[in-house]
């Protein structure tokens, strides 16, 4: 019913739900969905998001699980490919739709949209744009069907923001056609799926030459099931994202053939930082989605809740913190849809606004969710009315992908090297 398709994009029987107030006959219309297609993704993603998504949210994040079927449904609707050409099983579409798909996905689920960039950004998309044609054949229609879910390894135990500082090293055999693999990658976003074992298929940064500076890295493409290749432990207890599996990945000796090597071999940085620009502006999404959320959440109880006599939404305490988190909402989705709309996903070098949108979106969303649990005092510091666990949730988005701290560095290093703003 859902699927993202140029006819089902056309297609008005199967678009049956309203967009969001904001999407009007608008100049803000045409830089929040600047096609048609885009509109219909954004009604499609609404309706599936309302009858599928929000109605399990809370459940996952209590168990702390994940929902393995619905994430296979995303398939089935074209999401998990959505950057992917139609070539490799994707739905070919750019920047803005996949901002649109985790502003939605993230204002009912922001864990589960985790686990949906973590697999449709950083390895789909990332292979999609660097990996070889056999490469892309192998792997990329099972993901985009959700088959395979997928993950990236990059940060470690010891090792964060000075990525190059990583200790995860892949040496050449002697007959030259493996690389093995050793050292933990840590925090990996569906590194499991189930605790017991790790994802299905991961794209993996080691070192491959010490000589070179940053130890020239390497992409791999690594297998649930090489030997050698365990999982080292689930993260539990988790502050947020708690329907999101996370957790440790261990290489031992793990023997890769050298077909699995993505791009050019110690050229890997490239690849990464290119990546980044992507992942960071739909983080930046996923914080869209939270701030929205809480303001409908906190507007709706505001006007139902009566104190002294009257609704609580007619004090102005109240309406300081609605009005104003809309305004800080605002101001970022058109940061977030105007850096989308110029971001060509085959490029690099635009790492100023990458981190710009996400330094600017992270701290609203959980500003915004803290205003919201305040509104609703002792009711929004229970699960069972949401913004509790989009605040907690939101705090990750300003860690994960980029601290604000790193954010801070690349944006002054950038500004400084330019000279002016354009």
């Amino acid at each position: 019913m859902y699927r993202v398709s140029k006819l089902a994009l056309r297609s008005p029987s199967l678009l049956k739900t309203q967009l969001f107030s904001t999407a009007t006959k608008s100049s803000a219309t045409q830089l929040f969905h600047p096609t048609e297609e885009h509109v219909a993704l954004r009604q499609m993603l609404r309706s599936f998001v309302e009858s599928e998504v929000d109605p399990q949210a809370l459940v996952h994040n209590r168990t702390e699980t994940f929902n393995v079927e619905l994430f296979r449904k995303l398939g089935s609707l074209g999401l998990l490919g959505i950057t992917v050409e139609p070539e490799y099983g994707g739905s070919g579409m750019d920047a803005t739709a996949a901002c649109i798909a985790h502003e939605e996905l993230s204002a009912a689920d922001p864990a589960f949209c985790l686990s949906y960039l973590a697999h449709s950004m950083l390895f789909v998309n990332n292979l999609a744009r660097n990996g070889s044609h056999e490469q892309k054949l192998k792997y990329l229609p099972k993901a985009c069907t959700g088959e395979l879910i997928c993950g990236m390894g990059m940060s470690e135990p010891s090792v964060g923001t000075d990525v190059l500082g990583m200790s995860t090293t892949a040496k050449l055999t002697p007959d030259g056609k493996h690389y093995l693999i050793n050292g933990a990658k840590m925090w990996i976003t569906n590194g499991t799926i189930d605790g017991k074992s790790t994802g299905d298929a991961f794209l993996v940064y080691a070192k491959t030459d010490p000589t070179q500076r940053g130890g020239g890295l390497t992409s791999f493409l690594v297998d649930k099931g090489m030997p050698g290749f365990t999982l080292g432990q689930k993260i539990e207890d988790k502050c947020g994202m708690r329907a999101s599996m996370t957790a440790e990945l261990v290489f031992s000796d793990v023997k890769v053939p050298i077909e699995n090597v993505v791009g050019e071999v110690g050229k890997a940085s490239l690849c990464m930082m290119r990546n980044l620009e992507i992942e960071r502006v739909t983080l930046a999404a996923m914080a869209l989605g939270i701030a929205r959320r809480s303001i409908e959440v906190m507007t709706r109880y505001s006007q139902e809740r009566k104190a002294f006599g009257k609704p609580i939404a007619e004090y102005g305490q109240i309406q300081k913190a609605i009005a104003e988190s809309y305004a800080e909402y605002m101001a970022g989705r058109s940061y977030v849809y105007n850096f989308a709309a110029s971001l060509e996903l085959s490029t690099y070098g635009n790492g100023l606004d990458a981190d710009g949108v996400k330094l600017f979106c992270a701290p609203m969303a959980k500003r915004v969710a803290d205003r919201a649990i305040q509104c609703l005092g002792g009711y929004g510091y229970v699960g069972e009315y949401q913004v509790e666990r989009l605040w907690r949730d939101a705090k990750l988005l300003e860690i994960g992908g980029g601290t604000n701290e790193a954010h801070h560095k690349n944006m002054v290093r950038d500004l400084r090297k330019s000279g002016k703003i354009e």
